[in-house]
Parts: C-alpha cells; sequence; structure tokens
C-alpha cells in the first residue's frame, strides 16, 4: 500500500519555496541575491555572488531540497574591486593550495587561468584525488569557476581491481562478502548481490569507491531480510 509520502505529488511552487528556504537557512548564502525558478522539477538558480564558493553552496543547497531532479547554476560571479587578483597570482595561489593538500600529487596536475577561471588537468590514481583538487582552488579569492579536466587512470587493470575490491569487502566487519558480486568495465564498478542493511550496501559501495582509478560506482545491491 503507497504511504502518503509516496502518493504526494511535489509542485513546483513548493520546490521553490522550500529552495529558496534552504538558502535562507544556509549561513554561507545571502538569499537575497539569488532568484529561484522550478520547472518540472528542475531547479534554475539566477543571480549574482561575490565568490565561486558561495555560487557553489547555492547550488548544494537546492540539491538537497525534495523533489529536485536537475539544477541549472545560473549564478554569475561578480568580484568586489578589492577582491579582483590577477591571474598570474591565482595561478601562484592555486599551485600552493594543491602543495599543500596532502592527498593531491601535485606535479601531476597542471593549472591554467584565464579571466579567473581555473582549469585543471593531468592524471591522478584515485577519484578523491580528482575531487580535492578542485576543492583546494575553488575557495581561493579571485576564483569566479573551475573546471576540472583531471583524468582518473590508475596503474591497475580491470582484473586486479576486481581482486583489490574483493579483498577488501572480505576484510570488512561491515559486509556480507559471500553475498556480493563485483563487476569492473574500465573504471566502472558494479555491485550486485543481497544484503541485510542498507547500512552494509552503503559499506559495500564506500569500498568500492577506495579502489585506485574508480570514476563510477553503479550499486545495484538490494536489501532484504
Amino acid at each position: 500500500m503507497a504511504t502518503a509520502t509516496e502518493t504526494e505529488k511535489i509542485t513546483d511552487e513548493q520546490i521553490q519555496r522550500e529552495v529558496l528556504e534552504e538558502l535562507a537557512w544556509d549561513p554561507r548564502i545571502r538569499p537575497n541575491e539569488i532568484g529561484v525558478v522550478a520547472k518540472d522539477g528542475v531547479v534554475a538558480l539566477t543571480g549574482w555572488v561575490d565568490s565561486y564558493t558561495k555560487r557553489g553552496a547555492a547550488e548544494e543547497a537546492a540539491h538537497r531540497v525534495r523533489g529536485v531532479k536537475a539544477v541549472a547554476n545560473e549564478i554569475e560571479v561578480r568580484l568586489p574591486g578589492a577582491a579582483e587578483r590577477t591571474d598570474a597570482d591565482i595561478a601562484a595561489a592555486a599551485i600552493q593550495a594543491l602543495r599543500s593538500d596532502v592527498f593531491v600529487p601535485a606535479d601531476k596536475v597542471d593549472v591554467t587561468v584565464s579571466k579567473s577561471f581555473v582549469t585543471l588537468r593531468g592524471t591522478v590514481d584515485w577519484q578523491f584525488q580528482k575531487e580535492d583538487a578542485e576543492k583546494a582552488v575553488r575557495r581561493l579569492p579571485g576564483v569566479k569557476g573551475v573546471l576540472n579536466g583531471i583524468t582518473v587512470k590508475p596503474a591497475t587493470t580491470p582484473s586486479d581491481l576486481k581482486k583489490k575490491i574483493e579483498e577488501a569487502l572480505v576484510r570488512s566487519a561491515h559486509t556480507d562478502a559471500a553475498r556480493i558480486t563485483v563487476e569492473v568495465h574500465g573504471s566502472k564498478v558494479i555491485l550486485r548481490g543481497i544484503l541485510r542493511s542498507w547500512a552494509q550496501r552503503q559499506e559495500a559501495e564506500r569500498t568500492a569507491w577506495s579502489a585506485p582509478g574508480i570514476t563510477e560506482v553503479d550499486n545495484r545491491i538490494t536489501v532484504a531480510d
């Protein structure tokens, strides 16, 4: 029998109102700077803010709202005069930020800055290194946007990755490895099986993400007693 939550239809008006409320709730954002339009569950954010961090925070806030299917972030970053920095200054700060992050192999990441927009390129072994590199530069003063073109490419083969993930699942006290099958296609992992709890399912996915070179985890594990 369907529950009230399952049968309730969330309207675009509700989504718009709740996104605005979520923006007001987030201390990083000034909601009066941002416009919100919702249509068929797709939210468009407009307006302008004075930092790339605020732009990203607004997008995260919109994604947190129930009923939101996608977010089109059209917010413009306009830096106040005092915050304007030359591309050379931003590039130097970005290089230093990458070197200061212990999880990022800075020697494998190239930085290009044009009109305050940073482009990252290079090759790393883990997805979290790619994500950390972007986090390190996007919060720098003067940055208007980041294009993350870093490639995740491990030194191991798909068969090696499959073995490493299976071994990690066996080591984990929070998963039942015997109930899980692992497939690796390039940098994508597919998990199948039946586990006894949602927590076990999440732990299996976390374990797969920990393997070097993985860029996608398709978790098809079901939960049943």
